[in-house]
Formats: structure tokens, sequence, C-alpha cells
């Protein structure tokens, strides 16, 4: 091709400077919790059977997840799984074309994180 013919696309290589929608930040942190819930899932089912293999190893298994760090992976791992399942739920009625308005998108994006995070903090206040 000529080089008149090529267009000269804007690069934006500054990624602080991009100013994502609700939404778009909503379906990031979907694929991030997913990604963590499946880089964490082996180490959970090594967990969960150590813990149950004898009461030595079950009390092991109790102090160290008594300890701050534990606790706060654990948090974390837990807004995955509810962030995950509600935006899960959000994107399935997208797929079903209900709310793909750019306003019901936008009113859905905040649904997901208000219901998420006051969900999360709920259970692991009972986990405590």
């Amino acid at each position: 091709m000529a080089e008149s013919t090529i267009k000269k696309r804007p690069k934006n290589l500054d990624l602080a400077s991009i100013r994502l929608p609700l939404a778009g930040k909503v379906s990031i942190l979907h694929r991030v919790s997913g990604a963590g819930m499946f880089l964490c899932f082996p180490l959970m089912l090594w967990l969960f059977s150590a813990s149950v293999t004898s009461v030595e190893s079950f009390a092991t298994f109790k102090s160290v997840f008594a300890s701050l760090p534990a606790k706060v992976v654990m948090a974390g791992l837990l807004w995955a799984f509810i962030h995950h399942f509600c935006a899960g739920i959000r994107f399935l009625l997208l797929d079903m074309h209900i709310g793909i308005e750019k306003e019901a998108s936008r009113k859905s994006a905040a649904v997901v994180l208000a219901v998420s995070i006051p969900l999360t903090l709920i259970f692991w206040g009972i986990l405590l």
C-alpha cells in the first residue's frame, strides 16, 4: 500500500490516562477475579485436603489461617467469588439483550459493585 493510503491512528501508550466507563471496569474486574480464582483453585484444594487428613493437620491449618495475611488473602478470594458471581449474572442478562442500553448498562455495573462489596464484607464478618 502506498504511504498516503495508510491511516495514521492515534496511539495512547499512557495506560494511566485512559478513562474506562464503569461497565469496562466491572468487565476487567470480572476477568481478574476469574483468573485469580482459577490460579488459586489448586492451592485451595490442597489446603482443604491437608485440613481433613488428620487432627494435627487441621490444627496447623487453623493456626495458619488465624494470621492477618491469610485472612486478607481469604477475603480477596471471597471478593473474587462474589464479584465474579454478580458480574456473571449481569453478563448473562446482557447476553439475553436485557439492559444493553447505555444507561441501563451503567446502572447494572454500579449494582454489581454496590452488591458485591457489601456482600463480601458481610460474609467476611461471618467467617471471622
